[in-house]
């Protein structure tokens, strides 16, 4: 994988990859003399996406190439120089352009690896450093890791629907622009599927690249058996028909005509592909023709807006496909658009530098308030590594000797730890005092990791309807806490 996925793909600054109110806030803060108070941001989603049990972490990559380049070029410093208030004034003093320049980013980041499963309310990736830094890097860090956690957890489910079979990734031109159609390939490939039609991520990310040709091929030939010829004759050891742009089947034996051709010149046809129709019959009588004619080994590719549970339809059905090219339903995260992500701010050292005030955002949905604290994940596993359930505690205060699991939602929802648990710490440094300290993993092995992950989970949580709720808990007296800070803000009004 390259190891600069953005910085490499636009060689220019990425400061400016974010919204203005980041950068009036960090002005607010320099100019109250608040932009070195150390503070404490976490990222997290509330929600699985896709009505499942599960997320796949992912955009870890892109987010250590941020902070490692994070730097103000002259070109930003001056477009933010020509930003001017309502009154025509400049928005931003030179003096603070000044300090931009010679900003550089010096928090701490832990983040819970890529591939690895995780569930709402935990942590993906904690920012502990300067008050202004740490806000400053807000939306940058959602965008970069919303999109690719929400496309490697569709993957992933269209993965578990495909099986052992072929799973490819076809969307660059349905994508939302080449920014998404690159992360979404590189995504869709941590999360499960074998290789993508992006000939870019291939070459940035080493993803295997795969493709067949389009209907406008046959069109561009005098009938269907000339443009099969035509493109066995370029790629004898590569080739699959598309057979649907006239008459399917009929296709079909225009396409085993041509593969006994090849077979005589000592080559095979490696297989064919179902675009329309009825993807269930066609397969079943395209793989008879096949088989009838010697082809076995012959591949039936199948596209044509496939996602997980369209595929295990036609698998309930009996379809006859070894390959699935995944496009617009992938790339695009078709029935949920965003992750719905969020980073919040949760401690600041105390003026006096004695200790933290934590701190906690209030919504009157429950689900909406934020947890304070320093907070680590830590997951509970079986003996052979199967998870068990996870704890949300807060790392600035010791843990008691007793540990009991309470439901952020419901707190009469209560799961003792046996002390002899044994249990892994999801969150691990990336940066320190922002230099980098982790050497991530290659892609390939982030995507193995990923699979091995995704099947460690219970079959009830993997289900596509109703998944079974997977335990996620906050430590007893972080509860606890949380509860009194919540009363503590809330005004009490009388009735």
């Amino acid at each position: 994988m390259n190891s600069a996925p953005l910085s490499g793909l636009y060689a220019s600054s990425l400061s400016l990859l974010t919204d203005l109110y980041q950068v009036t806030m960090a002005y607010g803060y320099w100019k109250q003399g608040l932009q070195d108070r150390e503070a404490v941001f976490h990222l997290y989603f509330r929600k699985a996406p896709f009505g499942g049990g599960y997320a796949v972490a992912a955009g870890l990559a892109y987010v250590v190439d941020f902070l490692s380049t994070l730097r103000f070029s002259d070109d930003d410093l001056a477009y933010l120089g020509s930003l001017q208030s309502a009154k025509g004034t400049p928005m931003f003093p030179q003096e603070f352009l000044t300090y931009l320049r010679e900003l550089k980013f010096t928090c701490d980041v832990d983040a819970i690896a890529e591939g690895t499963v995780v569930f709402g309310n935990e942590p993906l990736i904690r920012v502990q450093g300067p008050l202004l830094q740490a806000q400053l890097v807000e939306t940058a860090l959602l965008t970069l890791v919303n999109f690719q956690t929400l496309i490697a957890t569709k993957a992933a489910r269209i993965r578990e629907a495909a099986g052992q079979d072929t799973v490819l990734e076809f969307g660059l031109r349905r994508a939302q622009g080449p920014d998404g159609g690159l992360s979404a390939s590189r995504a869709a490939y941590l999360g499960g599927a074998d290789a993508t039609s992006n000939v870019l991520a291939g070459q940035r990310f080493g993803i295997p690249v795969k493709g067949t040709h389009a209907h406008s091929w046959v069109m561009a030939f005098e009938d269907e058996p000339t443009a099969f010829a035509a493109y066995a004759e370029a790629f004898p050891d590569d080739s699959v028909f598309l057979v649907d742009t006239y008459d399917t089947l009929e296709g079909v034996r225009h396409a085993i005509k041509v593969a006994r051709d090849l077979r005589a010149n000592g080559h095979e046809l490696g297989g064919i592909r179902l675009d329309s129709g009825d993807l269930a019959y066609l397969s079943r009588e395209a793989r008879a023709l096949l088989n009838e004619a010697g082809f076995e080994n012959v591949r039936i590719v199948a596209s044509n807006d496939l996602e997980e549970n369209l595929i295990t339809s036609l698998k309930q059905q009996g379809a006859r496909i070894d390959t699935w090219g995944i496009g617009t339903q992938l790339v695009t995260a078709y029935d949920q658009p965003a992750l719905g992500g969020v980073y919040k701010l949760a401690a600041l050292r105390k003026p006096d530098d004695s200790g933290w005030d934590f701190t906690i955002k209030l919504s009157e949905q429950l689900a909406k308030t934020s947890i304070p604290g320093i907070l680590q994940v830590r997951r509970y596993e079986t003996e052979k590594g199967q998870p068990r359930a996870d704890m949300l505690y807060n790392a600035a205060e010791p843990l008691p000797d007793q540990l009991t699991l309470v439901d952020p939602l419901d707190a009469t929802r209560r799961r003792p730890v046996r002390p002899d648990a044994q249990y892994r710490e999801l969150l691990a440094p990336i940066f320190r005092r922002g230099e980098l300290v982790h050497q991530l993993p290659t892609l390939s092995d982030s995507r193995a990791y990923a699979q091995r992950e995704v099947q460690s989970l219970d079959p009830s949580i993997r289900r596509f309807l109703n998944p079974h709720v997977y335990p996620v808990g906050l430590e007893e007296s972080l509860n606890t806490f949380r509860t009194n800070l919540i009363l503590s803000k809330r005004p009490q009004r009388p009735a």
